[in-house]
């Protein structure tokens, strides 16, 4: 089969608007797929640079198939089976820093261009005294930027009509007041004119974005079949579950500049979302959508389940779920009790993706710490505003004490056992050593030892009235009947 390419596509050649640091599988069936739906319906006119930036990329595989490559997005959506195939077209240029360095600074120069993506991991939003304005290899990606906005700013002359948006979305917390730190960092530390630093924080624009998009990517195992409907081959094919959620938190309005969302009428379950405080909704999805995770998966691993998805399909383990969101966490919540609802519905449409193996085991790493960000400040809350502990969030600190049962550390993993068998626990090395020493205790003195301890939890919990009763409670019908009999006598 031949490759796609624009003879097949027809793609409609546009001016470059965009540049995006990577091409990976979460670009390419994120954001490249929005902007592609906004030039389907004539509301962007816009293309996308794909630049690689670390010393290894290769654009190869973008090159051979004229940039163009298919989404499929595979789920369910209010229940039923969803699968949605779609050529993207909205890339139109590949090149890397490394490799194509001249092609890749001429961008700075292009009249259209306008925004700046990038998705650089968590690692790359940094700041290295070593980084030198001189050197163009710089391995940070905030040394790049700057490089690159400054041939832009000298190219044009510092006009404020030639300032770009920067929209990354690298998991970090306010990534792009992080990012504009940095920036300003290395003009500091470049000694940069004021001109240029004027330009910056005034022409240009600094977002800080939330995203959320569940993406498998490549599909290796089903390649050649799906190639086969499809009738071409493609090897940028990429994968991800219906639903979509991009927050953009800016201080200025850039709503219009960027009407991606009004390519998303009648798209269920995506969503676009521009404000001036993104907090809210990271609390939505670190408190349902995480807090649901972190909450069941250890009581449904000591059940007998090993994907997300088998637990959806047992009706206890789902119900727990359940009740924790809408009974436990959702009143806890700022945003509109409808708007939770719906988010919390659609978190159940995900967990039940047949197309997503996610293993509990997977799930489980860093417990301690992750139940302390997600579980925790639901179940303070709930506390603060019923005067009353919350029954399914104080189960699942006991769920957690029953699945960190070992005595022996072997390759940096706890060992424990379920029905005979052993399974690894990762997490830190002072939790592991923790609960090799004490998971052997007694239920009320593992729970006492657990809950004082500050370290994990920030406070000490036992002074959480009836705290220490329940989860003892808890924890003594798991070791007396097993998980299931003790989640079903919570009723």
């Amino acid at each position: 089969m031949d490759n796609i390419n624009l003879e097949m596509t027809k793609a409609v050649q546009r001016p470059i608007r965009v540049m995006q640091y990577g091409g990976g599988n979460f670009l390419r069936a994120f954001v490249d797929y929005f902007f592609d739906l906004a030039n389907e319906k004539g509301l962007f006119n816009g293309s996308i640079a794909v630049v690689e930036s670390l010393p290894n990329s290769n654009v190869d595989r973008f090159h051979k198939q004229d940039c163009q490559y298919t989404l499929q997005l595979r789920g369910n959506i209010e229940g039923e089976e969803y699968v949605e195939s779609r050529v993207i077209t909205s890339i139109s240029k590949a090149c890397t820093v490394f490799h194509d360095y001249e092609e890749y600074i001429a961008l700075a120069k292009e009249e259209e261009l306008r925004f700046v993506v990038s998705n650089t991991t968590e690692a790359g939003i940094v700041f290295d005294e070593k980084d030198s304005f001189e050197d163009k290899f710089n391995v940070t990606f905030p040394a790049k930027l700057t490089q690159f906005l400054y041939e832009r700013y000298s190219y044009f002359h510092g006009d404020s009509n030639k300032g770009l948006i920067m929209l990354p979305v690298e998991l970090i917390d306010d990534n792009g007041i992080v990012l504009k730190k940095y920036v300003n960092d290395y003009i500091d530390l470049w000694k940069l004119e004021d001109g240029f630093r004027t330009w910056v924080n005034e022409a240009c624009v600094f977002t800080s974005t939330l995203v959320d998009r569940i993406v498998p990517g490549f599909p290796r195992d089903e390649k050649d079949a799906i190639c086969e409907k499809l009738g071409y081959n493609d090897d940028l094919l990429d994968t991800a579950e219906p639903f979509a959620l991009w927050v953009i938190e800016s201080p200025v309005n850039i709503s219009e500049e960027l009407p991606l969302d009004k390519a998303l009428v009648g798209k269920k379950k995506m969503d676009i979302i521009f404000t001036d405080n993104q907090k809210p909704y990271k609390q939505r999805k670190v408190r349902i959508l995480n807090g649901a995770h972190t909450s069941f998966v250890l009581a449904s691993y000591l059940v007998g389940h090993d994907t997300v998805k088998e637990s959806m399909d047992d009706e206890l383990v789902r119900n727990f779920m359940n009740d924790t969101i809408h009974k436990e966490i959702i009143p806890t919540l700022t945003l509109p009790k409808e708007e939770l609802e719906s988010f919390a519905d659609s978190v159940v449409d995900r967990f039940n993706n047949p197309f997503i193996k996610h293993a509990l085991l997977s799930i489980s790493l860093n417990s301690v710490s992750k139940w302390r960000a997600r579980c925790l400040p639901s179940l303070l809350g709930y506390v603060e505003k019923y005067d009353k502990l919350p029954e399914k969030l104080s189960f699942s600190i006991a769920a957690l004490l029953a699945f960190y049962q070992g005595d022996e550390i072997v390759n940096s993993a706890l060992i424990g056992h379920r029905n005979g068998e052993a399974y690894e626990i990762k997490d830190d090395p002072n939790v592991l050593e923790f609960f090799k020493e004490n998971s052997g205790l007694p239920a009320r003195e593992l729970v006492e030892k657990y809950l004082s301890n500050v370290k994990f939890h920030g406070q000490d919990l036992t002074k959480v009235e009836g705290l220490v009763d329940l989860v003892s409670k808890d924890l003594e019908n798991i070791r007396s009947f097993g998980m299931a009999k003790a989640m079903e006598m919570l009723g």
